[in-house]
């Protein structure tokens, strides 16, 4: 009889510890913000083509080369405002949609992203190019709203974090694309 009270206890202890997190979760700022700045050699209208291309984010996105099947097609305007970029790949790189909604030449480039997995959402991405001396600071963007199972995975890793690091490591990549100096 004493077993069948200590496993309430523990099921019970166990209910109230996941009720717990998802209150902490449910309670979480919705929004987020995640940003990165690079430094390219390069004036802005040189920099530009390869981010307002989506067929040239082949080059150096940090997410191209996780899954060598990863499936992508193209549609609208090939470059610029209204050019679209769908993928389909493992369950690191997910499925998605981008779409370019505005682009002002060696200023800055928005575009709406849709996740449809792992988990859907829809967020907002700018590029911008400042140029400086002789180089170009170029920042991008991600802003967003967080959905509830985000949120439970901000418990353990912040949105900065996670896709700070691909970001930063993608602005490596465009540097080395741009400037010419991209291993092979």
């Amino acid at each position: 009889m004493l077993w069948i009270y200590i496993t309430l206890g523990i099921v019970g202890a166990l209910v109230g510890f996941v009720l717990i997190v998802c209150i902490i979760a449910a309670l979480m700022p919705a929004d987020f913000r995640v940003s990165r700045s690079a430094n390219i050699a390069a004036p802005p209208a040189e920099v530009f083509p390869h981010v307002n291309d989506l067929r040239k984010w082949e080059a150096w996105s940090p997410w191209e080369k996780i899954d060598p099947a990863l499936k992508r097609s193209y549609e609208g305007a090939h470059e610029g405002t209204g050019a679209i970029y769908a993928w389909d790949g493992n369950k690191q790189v997910g499925a998605g949609r981008m779409t370019i909604t505005d682009s002002k030449p060696a200023e800055a480039i928005h575009i709406q992203i849709e996740f449809l997995r792992p988990f859907a959402a829809t967020n907002q991405v700018e590029f911008t190019f400042v140029p400086q001396g002789n180089q170009t600071v170029v920042t991008w963007t991600m802003l967003g709203k967080k959905v509830f199972m985000m949120k439970l995975f901000g418990l353990v890793m912040s949105m900065d974090k996670f896709l700070g690091g691909q970001f930063e490591q993608g602005l490596v990549q465009l540097k080395g694309v741009v400037e010419g100096t991209a291993k092979a």
